[in-house]
């Protein structure tokens, strides 16, 4: 008896000692409870990007603010663990602004030049109202810029007829050059005088006409002026365009069972020049570092290899973006970009917009409530659409399956949208935090999973997802629609 009491108090200890030896595997929901406190304890989104306003300033491409904002990105990858980190140089023609005056009736206005206008110009010309600046506003009035300024308003003005699709401010420009004007003058949807800049063209090259952009109280006076008079302006102004050379920068994490296939999250790092872009896109871009972070630090190491990338060049024409794609084009390695996330002016997130056609549509809900389970601030509301003129736009025009969030920011912060007041004081740190912890679940829980919920798609296809998102229109203004004429 005795001999066997010692036998099951072996076997006793011997079991412990294996389930002690056992890890217990960990759930989803384990691991997003593990991101979330450490996110919520360690965060540094909201640090970083207020030492680079501070130290920095704006992050336009090609100047040496825009060098030094790649190279701190770079060193914080470095800083944060990654061994793979690399910068994708690419050289191009850049724009930069110089000296600009505007009379209107004999009477200065104050101004922005919108970029890609000319090195120099110097015109007078009669002003005409052409509305919302659509197509629409142009084929009801053939000729009636001809050799004049069109005055156009950025938004969609209140009474326009339903059912219209506004255009961006290069698009609007686009049609003017097409039917003649000698100049553009968009008015800005901000009230106080804000004043935006932002590039007047679809290609990243230069346009032929002056094109700037004045206050909505100016504007919308001026528009009650030509119901009534004639009136013409003087446009005087100088610019700078030459090659430079910019770099996105690039880390990497290796997939641990399907490394060939990869997520890429990018968020662009650059910014226009009249503040330190602190919401356009500061909130997007050091987010993305933070997740990065948030990777290295809570040792995720997801089935599919992750691409973190800072763009340089999304303001002057998506071009760090592009240059991507192209690479990855020529070097025939496109096919293994399996998702591509985009954080572009995001936070606080609510939900997930996911681009592309679904195979399995309840995968990003699915997730989303795991999400919801850890914060209900997370709503997991979803869309399933896709716009334009940001980074996700080449790899979506590949028919690359894009993912983003749904954010839940202060509309008034886009107020200063590319604009003299775009500073650091705008940002809100829980909001950040919001971003990183999230986008962080988001982004393990699509590079693990065990099938993705979209595939890549092929021409026809994104054709027919281009059309269904109403984007034909603005991708052929711009010369990027591929698909012919039929």
């Amino acid at each position: 008896m005795k001999r066997l009491i010692n036998n099951y108090l072996l076997l006793l200890v011997g079991l412990f000692l294996f389930s002690c030896g056992q890890e217990k595997e960990e759930t989803l929901s384990d691991t997003f409870k593990r991101i979330n406190d450490e996110v919520l304890q360690n965060s540094k989104a909201y640090a970083t990007l207020g030492e680079a306003s501070s130290t920095i300033g704006h992050r336009l491409t090609g100047s040496e603010n825009g060098s030094k904002a790649e190279e701190y990105t770079y060193n914080k990858f470095k800083e944060y663990g990654f061994d793979d980190v690399k910068y994708l140089e690419f050289e191009v023609e850049a724009w930069s602004r110089g000296d600009i005056a505007v009379e209107i009736d004999g009477a200065p206005v104050p101004a922005v030049t919108l970029a890609h206008s000319p090195t120099e110009s110097e015109i007078t010309g009669q002003l005409v109202d052409m509305g919302n600046g659509l197509e629409v506003d142009y084929t009801s009035n053939p000729g009636a810029v001809k050799d004049k300024i069109a005055v156009v308003y950025i938004g969609l003005l209140d009474g326009s007829p339903d059912g219209l699709n506004n255009l961006h401010r290069s698009e609007k420009t686009a049609l003017a050059i097409k039917y003649g004007a000698k100049g553009i003058v968009i008015i800005n949807q901000v009230d106080n005088g804000v004043l935006l800049t932002g590039t007047a063209s679809v290609t990243g090259e230069l346009i032929p006409i002056p094109a700037v952009c004045i206050g909505k109280e100016n504007g919308m006076a001026l528009k009650e002026k030509l119901k009534a008079k004639s009136v013409s302006a003087h446009i005087k102004m100088t610019n700078n365009s030459n090659m430079i050379k910019a770099r996105d920068v690039v880390a990497t994490i290796k997939g641990s069972e399907i490394p060939e296939e990869r997520i890429v999250i990018g968020g662009h790092l650059d910014s226009w020049d009249l503040a330190t872009g602190a919401i356009d896109n500061g909130i997007g871009s050091f987010s993305v570092l933070d997740i990065a972070r948030a990777f290295k630090a809570n040792n995720l190491t997801p089935k599919r290899t992750i691409q973190f990338v800072m763009f340089m060049g999304e303001e002057q024409g998506l071009l760090g973006s592009r240059y991507m794609v192209e690479q990855e084009i020529k070097n025939g390695t496109i096919e293994s970009i399996k998702y591509m996330m985009n954080l572009d002016m995001s936070g606080n997130p609510i939900g997930i917009n996911a681009g592309g056609k679904l195979d399995d549509p309840d995968f990003f809900t699915t997730l989303g409530a795991e999400i919801n389970k850890i914060d209900t601030i997370f709503q997991n509301k979803f869309t399933n659409r896709s716009g334009l003129h940001s980074d996700h736009q080449p790899f979506m025009l590949e028919g690359v399956p894009i993912v983003g969030v749904i954010s839940n920011l202060d509309r008034s912060i886009y107020g200063c949208y590319h604009s003299d007041c775009d500073d650091f004081d705008l940002v809100n740190e829980a909001h950040m935090v919001n971003t990183a912890r999230f986008g962080t679940m988001l982004l393990y829980g699509l590079a693990n999973a065990e099938t993705l919920p979209a595939k890549k798609m092929d021409s026809e296809t994104t054709k027919q997802f281009m059309i269904e998102n109403n984007l034909r229109e603005p991708l052929t203004i711009a010369g990027d629609w591929k698909w012919g004429d039929e």
